[in-house]
């Protein structure tokens, strides 16, 4: 049994509420997130504790909103954080490392997660169906993982939505349904929808659990750089969430003593067809102001981010910076990481590889800083945008010499 998750706390006002299925302060409004008995976590969580558990998420199970052991994501997490040596020497830098959630089980993104997480918690709560709005990587990862668990599910997406993505949805079962919209027009009736029926939807009545996931991800980091945080973390920016959650993450880390120093900055890296949080964090505001999205990574096209504002907030707090990238750095970036490192990684790893290289030629990040650059999706998902810019096949008869020929090898002569 966790003992150390307290309730829900208004991220505005600062109001507490029971740990129930609720999202939004009923006073001003604001968000909520869980809040934990840090003083209790400290008396049995350590090093030597999180060593000698299962490589899976659940290793920190005492930062996470649990009341009950895990059910669901057992396999997931702990994913290779890689010393990005050739990758390294392109870009100028020699501490450049990859988190390379595009191997995360079972669905090859970072959402495996805070699915894992929302859905362990659903069930705590007694639901029997799950739902979300999604634009692509969340679909994946809560139907795969409903269908493991046994629940029904109702999946949203925008109807322009990557094939890949959908058919990565539909194979598990799920009722997915295409809306003839953007993503925030599907969040909006999805809104609607969790008003209406007695779901957990894993991103709005859930999300204060569901979000907490996200955190993982800089425990992981730290871990693996042994119990250190990096200098930087480039985090590619969609609704927010993850950037927010990966900063309290490594917060938490630090007032467990878990590890020593916090001289981390998160960077927000978004498309420039997408980038209201960018735009706030160099206008130096905390408003932000809606966009319509238009840009070849969907996975990132999210207008109003909800979570927007904490992300701007994340940013500012650890000293870090926002930047974007064009629709041919995004493919140039897929590009570079793949010829460089071997990692086939979707448009949201296009776009922090670009966004790591802009940040270097400004010099906000240093060349001798230590670097980790975040990759959440794997490429396989999003083939269709880079596809036609790849070379073709080579094609040849079935002989050495049309082989030859067409190569233009030359035989060595014998003597």
């Amino acid at each position: 049994m966790n003992v150390f998750v307290k309730g829900l706390r208004c991220r505005e006002c600062g109001r507490t509420y029971p740990k129930e299925p609720l999202f939004v302060c009923e006073y001003c409004f604001g968000s909520l997130e869980v809040s934990y008995d840090y003083q209790g976590i400290r008396q049995v969580l350590n090093k030597k504790v999180i060593s000698e558990r299962p490589a899976n998420l659940w290793r920190y199970k005492e930062l996470l909103p649990l009341e009950g052991e895990p059910t669901d994501g057992l396999d997931s997490g702990f994913t290779p954080l890689i010393k990005a040596e050739k990758l390294g020497q392109a870009l100028g830098v020699e501490k450049l490392y990859i988190k390379d959630d595009s191997v995360n089980y079972p669905t090859l993104s970072f959402k495996d997660r805070v699915v894992a997480v929302a859905l362990s918690k659903a069930k705590e709560f007694g639901f029997k169906t799950v739902a979300c709005a999604s634009t692509g990587n969340l679909a994946n990862s809560l139907a795969a993982q409903a269908a493991k668990a046994n629940l029904k599910s109702f999946i949203f997406i925008p109807a322009n939505l990557e094939l890949s993505k959908v058919i990565g949805t539909l194979i598990y079962g799920a009722n997915l349904v295409a809306v003839e919209g953007n993503y925030d027009e599907v969040n909006r009736l999805c809104g609607e929808i969790a008003a209406s029926y007695n779901w957990a939807f894993v991103n709005i009545n859930i999300r204060p659990y569901y979000a907490e996931g996200s955190k993982t991800f800089a425990f992981e980091i730290a871990e693996q750089l042994g119990w250190e945080a990096p200098e930087h973390i480039i985090v590619p920016v969609a609704g927010g969430s993850l950037i927010s959650k990966i900063w309290k993450g490594l917060k938490e880390f630090k007032e467990l003593g878990l590890i020593k120093d916090l001289k981390t900055k998160v960077h927000a890296a978004q498309a420039r067809g997408c980038s209201p949080v960018v735009t706030a964090i160099k206008e130096n505001s905390d408003i932000i102001k809606p966009v319509k999205p238009d840009t070849i990574v969907k996975s990132l096209a999210i207008g109003n981010p909800a979570d927007g504002y904490y992300a701007v907030q994340a940013v500012w707090e650890s000293g870090g910076y926002g930047e974007v990238a064009t629709d041919d750095e995004v493919i140039e970036g897929i590009k570079l990481l793949a010829e460089t490192e071997g990692i086939f990684t979707e448009t949201a790893g296009g776009v922090t590889i670009a966004v790591t290289q802009k940040l270097l030629k400004q010099g906000k990040i240093k060349k001798n800083d230590s670097i980790v650059i975040s990759i959440t999706g794997n490429g396989l998902k999003t083939q269709e945008v880079i596809a036609q810019e790849l070379k073709k096949p080579v094609k040849i008869k079935p002989n050495l010499s049309s082989f030859e020929e067409t190569m233009g090898l030359v035989k060595a002569k014998s003597i």
